[in-house]
């Protein structure tokens, strides 16, 4: 009965989905459908959150989202607005001495001609124009802001729950208390040893942190459906504070191993230390990779087998897709747990070296 409701559940998801992506591609229709340019546009962040189009009396594609702050810096001038004055970038916005203008989701300041300048370089549109300091709220950014509000929310609820009923625990305590204890029990005690409760805190908000961001995006409407956490900028950093925690919480002999390797012949201990600095800039950037990559790939998988349907015009696609993006939303659910404990327990691996002493 369980698996009838999650095939029911992700149904609906998918229907919801196809409706959505459905309304964004008919205007494409009277041209070659882009594949290509649509799943960039779901997996890149954006400085407004799209949710849908439709087209009005008129025949008028009428996109309609949700406005983000704008928050740009430029020779001293500091200027916020929301991204709906762009009009989707159909429109300049100018405020002061500076003229600003939106392209692919880039902000730009506008030319003399109050337009953008492009050079042509292997077939490429290189835009010349200088782009201000940008600092603005994009759907990422937003998205994340949702999920830390979720989380305090979730925990400091669970924490009060704590304090009034030591007991046998009930509702949301039930559903999160043993994936607690999985953390602690099966990925901090492991590595970590009598240094575990120093570092669970951290290894705990990580986990949840890149879990809650993971299901989020695969929520097809609003609030879900950002692709944060297949985001370089959002993995590499979770992957610099896990490098932090690392070299900073490393004892001495982590830092003797690392540096001037005790038993081995002296001209091999510099070879040696170059090695280990390379392992030490290695380890950041194989957890960024990681959670990227297979978050991103999941993503541009389901828009892919949804873009058969529209490729084909075909009803007889249509059972296909459905079948396999039904396939695919389950296997998201599972690595969406897989890859926040993948990250966790490499973290804890790479602290719980660095903490060891030594025999």
């Amino acid at each position: 009965m369980n698996k009838l409701y999650l095939l029911i559940v992700l149904s609906c998801l998918f229907m919801i989905n196809g409706n959505i992506f459905a309304s964004e591609v008919e205007q494409e229709k009277e041209d070659k459908f882009d594949v290509n340019k649509l799943i960039m546009a779901h997996i890149k962040d954006a400085h407004d959150w799209h949710i849908l189009d439709y087209t009005d009396k008129a025949g008028n594609k009428v996109p309609v989202s949700i406005p983000l702050p704008i928050i740009l810096i430029h020779n001293g001038q500091f200027d916020i607005f929301m991204s709906s004055k762009f009009e989707h970038g159909h429109k300049t916005v100018t405020k002061g001495n500076n003229t600003y203008l939106l392209d692919d989701n880039t902000i730009y300041l506008a030319d003399a001609n109050g337009e953008l300048s492009y050079e042509e370089k292997e077939g490429a549109h290189i835009v010349l124009n200088e782009k201000p300091l940008d600092f603005s709220i994009t759907k990422n950014i937003f998205s994340m802001m949702i999920v830390s509000v979720l989380l305090l929310l979730v925990f400091l609820s669970m924490a009060k729950a704590y304090k009034r009923n030591l007991g046998r625990p009930k509702g949301l305590q039930a559903l999160l208390e043993p994936v607690i204890m999985f953390v602690k029990d099966e990925i901090a005690f492991p590595n970590l040893g009598n240094k575990t409760n120093k570092f669970l805190p951290f290894l705990l908000t990580i986990f949840f942190f890149i879990l809650f961001n993971n299901l989020m995006g695969i929520i097809p409407i609003f609030p879900g459906g950002a692709n944060v956490t297949g985001n370089i900028a959002v993995t590499m950093t979770l992957a610099l504070f896990t490098f932090f925690a690392i070299n900073l919480s490393g004892n001495k002999n982590y830092w003797k191993h690392t540096l001037w390797m005790p038993g081995v012949p002296v001209f091999i201990k510099p070879i040696l230390a170059v090695v280990e600095i390379m392992g030490m800039i290695v380890k950041p950037v194989a957890l960024t990779i990681r959670l990227f990559a297979n978050i991103t790939a999941g993503h541009i998988i389901i828009l892919s087998l949804v873009s058969l349907i529209f490729i084909y015009e075909s009803l007889v696609m249509s059972p296909v897709s459905v079948l396999f993006v039904l396939f695919m939303n389950c296997l998201e659910l599972l690595v969406a747990f897989l890859q926040a404990y993948i990250f966790t327990m490499l973290s804890a691996l790479f602290i719980g070296m660095a903490v060891e002493e030594a025999h």
